[in-house]
Parts: C-alpha cells; sequence; structure tokens
C-alpha cells in the first residue's frame, strides 16, 4: 500500500495531493542536470505555482519565470528572487509592476520592445539593472497538439529571422525561444539544428539564451544524458552565451494525485458511469482539452472499447457538473465500485492545479502537502466564500 493511501483517512476530500518524497526526487534530478550541463534551470509558473511549496524548490532552484503581473510578484514576494518575465503583450498600467518584480523581460515582438524599451532604460538606470530579451520564433516544433504548438504557421509568438535587423537594437540580451510540449531529448536535439540555422547569426550580439519549456527530463523515458550532451556541445559552440530552460510540468511530473469519492453511479443503454465529487471540466481541464486519459489507481484506461474488455467492472468516470461533456471513459475496474469509495487520478498536479475553477460552484478540492514521515499538511481549503467573492 502506497504512503497516500495509508495516509489518506487524515486528508480531507477531494484533495490535490502533493508527495514531498517524489518533488524532491524531481529536484534532485533537475539539479544535477542543471550542474552537468552548465544551464539555468527555472520553475515556470504557467505550470505549477503552489507557493507554500518554494521553500523546498529554493533548496535546489533559484529563479521562476512568470508570465504575467501577478506571476511576477508571486516570484519576487514568495520565491523571493525576481522573475524571468515573458508576456504576448505588455500593458502600460502594469509595465512598472513588471520592472519591479523581474531581472529578465523578454519581449514578444519588436513594437513591444520599442514601446517599453525607454521605461525598462529609466528603471535599470535607476537602480537594479533588467535584462532584456526577444522571444524569437524558429517555425520548427514537433508538438503534435496543435493547441499547444506556438511555431503552428499565424502564431502570434515571437518574432521571425525574416523580421530581425542585421543588428540588434539597443539593449536586447538575450533570445528567448518555447517549441516544445512534454517533449523528449530527441525533439530538442532536433528543434536546435533549427534555431541555429534560423538565428545563430545574431548569437554574438545576445549574452543569454532561454530555450522555454516543455523540457520533460523527469519522465521516465527521457534521454537526460542526450539533453546534457545536446547542451555542453551547444556550450562549446557558443561558450559565451548563458543557457537557460525554463520546464513547468517537469518539475511537477507525477509528484501527486486527485483523490476523489464515487457519489453515484447511474447506467443508460449499458453504459455504467460513476459520478464523482469533482468536476473534470473544473478539476481536470487538460483532460478535455488535450484530451487525453488520465491514469487512475487500481484500474486499467481503456481507450479502445470493444467486445473482448469483460463490461461487469467497466465504468466511464462522470464530474458533478452540468455540463454534458463532464466525463471521460473508460476504466475497467478489478472490482464492483460501490458509492463512498475513492478513486485515485494520477499525475494531477502539474498545470491542472493552475487551471481550476468554480464553474457550477461546485465545491473545489483542497491542496495539501503529504511530507516523507506520513504527515499531510493542508496547503488551502476551499469554502463557499471563495465562490462567492469571485462572482462579486
Amino acid at each position: 500500500m502506497s504512503l497516500l493511501e495509508q495516509n489518506i483517512k487524515s486528508i480531507p476530500l477531494p484533495c490535490y495531493v502533493m508527495e514531498e518524497e517524489t518533488l524532491r526526487k524531481n529536484l534532485r534530478l533537475i539539479q544535477r542536470v542543471a550542474e552537468r550541463a552548465d544551464v539555468e534551470i527555472i520553475l515556470a509558473f504557467k505550470a505549477f505555482a503552489l507557493w507554500k511549496s518554494f521553500p523546498i524548490f529554493r533548496e535546489y532552484i533559484q529563479h521562476t519565470t512568470a508570465s504575467s503581473p501577478y506571476e511576477a510578484r508571486l516570484a519576487f514576494e514568495e520565491f523571493g528572487s525576481p522573475a524571468h518575465t515573458y508576456s504576448p503583450a505588455y500593458e502600460e498600467e502594469t509595465f512598472a509592476e513588471i520592472l519591479r518584480c523581474s531581472s529578465h523581460i523578454s519581449f514578444n515582438s519588436l513594437s513591444q520592445y520599442e514601446r517599453f524599451y525607454p521605461m525598462a532604460k529609466e528603471f535599470s538606470a535607476k537602480g537594479r539593472g533588467v535584462s532584456l530579451g526577444l522571444r524569437v520564433n524558429p517555425e520548427y516544433s514537433e508538438i503534435e497538439t496543435e493547441l499547444y504548438n506556438p511555431c503552428a504557421p499565424g502564431s502570434r509568438f515571437g518574432v521571425l529571422a525574416e523580421q530581425l535587423p542585421s543588428e540588434l537594437p539597443a539593449g536586447i540580451d538575450g533570445f528567448h525561444i518555447h517549441c516544445h510540449c512534454e517533449s523528449g531529448a530527441d525533439a530538442f536535439a532536433r528543434t536546435l539544428q533549427h534555431i541555429e540555422k534560423k538565428f545563430s547569426t545574431w548569437f554574438s550580439q545576445i549574452q543569454w539564451i532561454n530555450f522555454g519549456g516543455g523540457h520533460l527530463m523527469t519522465r521516465k523515458d527521457y534521454d537526460v544524458d542526450l539533453l546534457i550532451n545536446t547542451l555542453q556541445e551547444f556550450h562549446q559552440r557558443y561558450p559565451h552565451l548563458r543557457v537557460i530552460l525554463e520546464p513547468g510540468s517537469a518539475f511537477a511530473w507525477e509528484t501527486g494525485t486527485l483523490v476523489a469519492r464515487v457519489v453515484d453511479i447511474v447506467e443508460n443503454k449499458g453504459i455504467k458511469t460513476a459520478i464523482l465529487n469533482v468536476s473534470f471540466t473544473c478539476h481536470m481541464p487538460d483532460c478535455l482539452e488535450m484530451p487525453y486519459h488520465p491514469a487512475v489507481r487500481h484500474a486499467e484506461t481503456i481507450e479502445n472499447l470493444d467486445a473482448s474488455v469483460n463490461s461487469e467492472y467497466l465504468y466511464r468516470l462522470g464530474g458533478n457538473s452540468c455540463l454534458s461533456g463532464d466525463f471521460m471513459g473508460y476504466w475497467l475496474f478489478d472490482h464492483k465500485l460501490e458509492v463512498g469509495e475513492n478513486i485515485i487520478f494520477e499525475d494531477m498536479i502539474h498545470y491542472t492545479t493552475v487551471k481550476t475553477n468554480m464553474f457550477n460552484g461546485i465545491q473545489h478540492p483542497s491542496i495539501g502537502l503529504l511530507h516523507e514521515d506520513g504527515t499531510f499538511e493542508l496547503y488551502r481549503n476551499y469554502s463557499y466564500e471563495d465562490y462567492k467573492n469571485r462572482m462579486c
């Protein structure tokens, strides 16, 4: 029996449960990659922002990356260091806050750079300097899901090589490039060839290069040595460039679960649906967006249903919202499900916890950390007041 299952009675349900043991395992691997490859690896808040766990993260990394004024402030005030910030577009009303909370700022377009460079230059002249960069688009990505492909034709992300002047604008210190999503090291190695082909002409003019996120180095089948070798070889070609990676999923990959409960079982035309006290659309939105079937502990995921599957213990899982499509299926259990028993969704920390919502006013799962000694630390318990205050 797992540590979670041994201590589940001490956890308020439903609940996102992050496990310290697996989190530290990921952090140690990321730290090792950073040291061996001589790069900086920073945490992307767009995938993970549970700030009460930041003391653990600070044992292994020094910086984070933000994409909005709120995320930048979280980095500065809660992580304790200024953010590496990128946004598709900054606004005049909040750019001063971005400057206050950032060490690096990447612009998505030349027009954004031209609009905000005077403010950044003035800010740096008065005190702490902010290093500026441009997001560039290599027009190549191996991401298959179009929803997550930042290099698709017509993308709103980044400056194309053909749009760059031969001499970079004053104040540009680096390039920011993002074209991966839960990708392998082999994809990065191939993508890097396109990046160098498109942009190496300007490498002598910059001081740093940020290869963005999507480097899923903590996945079991990820070729960590290939990633390290690829980065080491890049250093040999461009020894003056400081290299930054900013994965989000890699930090929290398989570090925790969403623990739910069966509240009813209904049957229609031979299809049995276990209705849970959580919602896919509210609490696991990536499952419907991607879409993908999350792993359920002690159940087999059935993606291609056929007559050979034993239907006695076959269930769809349904959320407790009014959205007709708030369900997924099928899972084959080894027993008949009963009202009141727990359902454990695996790998529900990265991206999931930052994308939840309170549609239908459904009870939002609590969030907490299961320590290595089995004690449970409740980070947050949500109430009616949280729903009411969001609705004005």
